[in-house]
Parts: C-alpha cells; structure tokens; sequence
C-alpha cells in the first residue's frame, strides 16, 4: 500500500508552455486607430471596428480575435477609455486629450530628429574644401600696412581754426 502512494503522488512531467507572443499591438491601440480613421460622431459599431482592425492587422491576428476585441471593448468601456452609445463605441473625452498631447509630443520628436539629421548632412557632407596655398596667405600678409596714428593736435587746431573763420 505505502508503494501505491509514492507512485500516486509523483507528478507527471509537465510540458514547458511555449509562452504566448503576440506580434500585433495592444488590443486598445488597434481600437483607438480605428476609431481615429472611422470619425463616425456617435461612435462606431463593433463589426466597423473589427472589420478596420482586420484589414489592417490581418496576418497578425488570432483567429478568435473577435471575442477577444469584444472582449477588450467592454473592459475599456469599465475603465473609461471608451464611451457606449448605445450598440456603439467612442473615445471618452480623457482619451481624445491624451491622444492629442501624445501626437503632438511626436510631431516635436520628429521635427528634432529632422533638423538633427539635416545637420549631419550638412556637416558631413562631400564637398571638397577649399585650399589656399601658402603663396596667397603670404601676399595677403605682405599687402596688410600699419596704419599711422594721426596726430590729436592738428586734427584739433583744424576744427578750432573753422570755428573762428566761421564766426
């Protein structure tokens, strides 16, 4: 009896999971996005949804997806990501202004990376320099005189001189 129970009580060898990756976005983003491009003013139909999020995510998406996105679209609507009108979904408020600031924050982002660029481009770019040879530089010292100071007292015995004549 006691060996029934040893063996009995051995696991048996589990299977190593393959862990789950997913290679589309989250489920809220590809939402979002199709809201964003359908603009509908009382919200768009999850079949709408769906139908956007397929044809661009197609060859990345499960087969059950749909249940999972209706899934995704009642927890969303709990956490007040999104609104319910309705048979229809759209973004709450809060969303809308996280979603602007965040598009504008990127439009910053991508103006600096712009300019970031065009200055590498600029300084390394395949120009040839220019060279001067040794003889300029030696005329342009040579043709470089001193200057004489001018005298302080004649300059202005000259203007005390027009004064008078002028008075």
């Amino acid at each position: 009896m006691a060996e029934d129970k040893i063996l009995k009580k051995t696991p048996a060898a589990k299977k190593p999971r393959k862990p789950k990756t997913t290679t589309h976005p989250p489920y809220f983003q590809m939402i979002k996005e199709a809201l964003m491009v359908l603009k509908e003013k009382n919200g768009s139909s999850p079949y709408a949804i769906a139908k956007k999020i397929e044809e661009k995510h197609k060859s990345l998406l499960p087969e059950s997806f749909r249940k999972t996105l209706s899934l995704q679209l009642k927890n969303s609507v709990a956490k007040g990501k999104l609104v319910k009108i309705r048979a229809s979904y759209k973004l709450s408020d809060t969303t809308k202004m996280i979603t602007r600031q965040q598009d504008k924050k990127n439009k910053k982002n991508m103006k600096q990376e712009d300019k970031e660029i065009t200055k590498r481009t600029r300084s390394s770019s395949t120009r040839p320099k220019k060279t001067v040879s040794v003889n300029k530089q030696e005329k342009k010292r040579k043709v470089k005189k001193a200057r004489q100071p001018k005298s302080i007292k004649s300059s202005v015995g000259k203007k005390k001189a027009m004064k008078a004549s002028a008075a």
